[in-house]
């Protein structure tokens, strides 16, 4: 037999969805717990699953259309099935809905009065009680806890009370009695937990016996039904009642203030003080709408005018300001340094090893060099040169992983990362060990000019078998680098700090500087990585070992 699925409540201030997208077409074998479509509520995009097994029959709703709660979304039923009747009382349903709309108040309540003298003859329910289940406040919840009763058995309640904190699978929220009377009966105590449609509370008129009232599943459905008809016309009353409410007084006396839920996450999250807010909702209850046309210079007259000569309670601070984004497009040359760089990161299992170097003889040695005529060294000049020369020593560390080999470059070419305007590119010095300090500040120099200046060839920017990034000049005491594959390794260089070291047993003034060498494990272990740097560390804390 056909399935009849309606759009359903996926949040409590569900009022009406948007099919955002069908996972499922028409003539789609379905099976329980498949994802039929995604449905836009108020609060998230969520997926919604069958709880049948069949044939998608006919989708009720199209992609982008926005329809009511309980609108015919879809009908699943066995291949081939003839669906005209459901489709026919479908479309006879939405007449008489409409039709019943258009009648008068006193009819509305004189169906009240009926459907209510069914339900005493059918389910033996008295008169004026209605039986309260408990919700299904999320898509994905099937039973809920009751955290805490705001009302008691004998309290008076009346429609917009809440009456209970419901913990479900993804929240704590507040349950709202759509029903006036005393509540007579409390069906799970606080801490306990029970399905969706179990008995939650009895609300009736004051010394009603509901000893006997139980809940079948008629019982549940046409009290369902009556639940979603007092909404629709407590919706509709709070259309047409007055902006001015006794209850936003009474919140301004330190009472009660009656929000949903989403009205003050809302609030919190723009810093509003809900007792600034008149509801528009039954019984001045805020709602989304209130928090979202508040503006600060609106608020109640109330709150302006002063109490003899007490003075004024400081108003809270709320911020003022519009978000807003600047869209920039993504040059093609950051987009390759994003896909490379990703590649890198996510595929070459990083590690990284630092190490501290003593920069006194280094400083005194390049003081000396820069007194020669026509010659300029910088700190980043020795540092190339001094890690040209240590792969030499340590060719592990100068290769390429292949997947099915590892290539050791017996040829060093370095690579020097140079920050431009649209990010960051990489020219190579080749046969870097071959070069003087001198010869490789020319040519740095030389490099780095054209790649600011978007001068700067291809094959200019090819062949790297090791990577230097430095941000000493920015004051960057120590940082890890993303490896430039195919390179195994990139050695990220600091600033030079003067602070106390250790000298023979006294501590004196020194200069260091952090060295940090970011290692892919796939080609170059822990011990090589280590090894490398103490050959480096050998040949920047003594310069001239780089000249004989």
């Amino acid at each position: 037999m056909a399935e009849v699925i309606n759009m359903p409540r996926l949040s409590d201030t569900m009022e009406e969805g948007v099919v955002a997208k069908w996972l499922k077409q028409k003539g789609d074998k379905v099976e329980e717990g498949d994802i039929l479509a995604e449905i836009e509520t108020d609060k998230a995009t969520m997926e919604f699953e069958s709880f049948y097994d069949g044939t998608l029959l006919h989708i009720g709703i199209e992609e982008g259309e926005t329809a009511p709660v309980d609108t015919l979304l879809a009908i699943i039923g066995e291949e081939g099935e003839d669906i005209s009747d459901l489709l026919k009382g479908d479309g006879d349903s939405k007449k008489d809905k409409k039709e019943d709309k258009s009648d008068s108040e006193d009819e509305d309540e004189g169906e009240d009065e009926a459907e209510s003298d069914d339900d005493s003859d059918d389910g033996g329910i008295p008169e004026g009680v209605e039986i309260i289940t408990m919700p299904r406040l999320s898509d994905t919840m099937e039973e809920g806890t009751v955290a805490s009763w705001l009302k008691k058995e004998g309290d008076k309640v009346e429609e917009g009370d809440i009456l209970a904190e419901i913990e479900t699978d993804k929240a704590t929220m507040e349950f709202e009695s759509f029903y006036e009377g005393t509540l007579l009966k409390i069906g799970l105590q606080e801490g306990e937990t029970a399905k969706v449609d179990s008995l939650l509370a009895i609300i009736g008129p004051e010394g009603t016996d509901v000893s006997n009232v139980s809940v079948d599943g008629k019982s549940k459905k046409k009290s369902s039904e009556k639940s979603e008809k007092k909404e629709e016309k407590s919706e509709e009353k709070e259309e047409n009642k007055s902006s001015e409410k006794k209850t936003s007084d009474s919140a301004k006396d330190g009472g009660r203030i009656f929000a949903s839920p989403l009205a003050k996450k809302m609030a919190e999250d723009k810093g509003i003080d809900l007792s600034d807010v008149q509801g528009s909702g039954g019984n001045g209850r805020i709602v989304k709408k209130d928090i979202e046309d508040y503006k600060p210079s609106e608020k109640p007259a109330q709150a302006k005018e002063s109490k003899g000569d007490a003075a004024a309670a400081p108003q809270p601070y709320v911020p003022a300001g519009e978000e807003s984004f600047e869209e920039i497009k993504n040059s093609q040359m950051r987009k390759t340094i994003a896909k490379r760089l990703g590649e890198s990161k996510f595929n070459a299992p990083h590690y990284y090893l630092t190490i501290e170097v003593d920069m006194g003889n280094a400083m005194a040695s390049r003081k000396q060099i820069n007194e020669m005529p026509d010659v300029k060294v910088s700190f980043n000049d020795m540092v190339i040169k001094a890690s040209a020369m240590a792969l030499r020593k340590h060719p592990q560390v100068n290769s390429q992983w292949t997947g099915e080999s590892m290539k050791i470059a017996k040829h060093i070419h370095m690579g020097v990362a140079v920050a431009v305007e649209e990010g960051l590119v990489v020219p190579v010095l080749k046969f870097a060990d071959q070069m003087s300090m001198t010869q490789i500040g020319n040519n740095v120099k030389d490099v780095a000019g054209k790649a600011r200046n978007k001068k700067l060839q291809p094959n200019e920017m090819e062949g790297s078998t090791f990577t230097v990034s430095n941000l000493g000049m920015f004051g960057i005491v120590e940082f890890t680098s993303i490896i430039n594959q195919p390179n195994s390794a990139i050695l990220s260089v600091g600033t030079i700090v003067e602070k106390p070291v250790v000298k023979n047993g006294q501590i004196v003034v020194g200069n260091t500087m952090k060295l940090t060498l970011a290692c892919d494990h796939r080609t170059v272990d822990g011990a090589t990585g280590a090894a490398f740097l103490k050959t480096l560390k050998t040949y920047m804390e003594n310069p001239v070992t780089m000249l004989a």
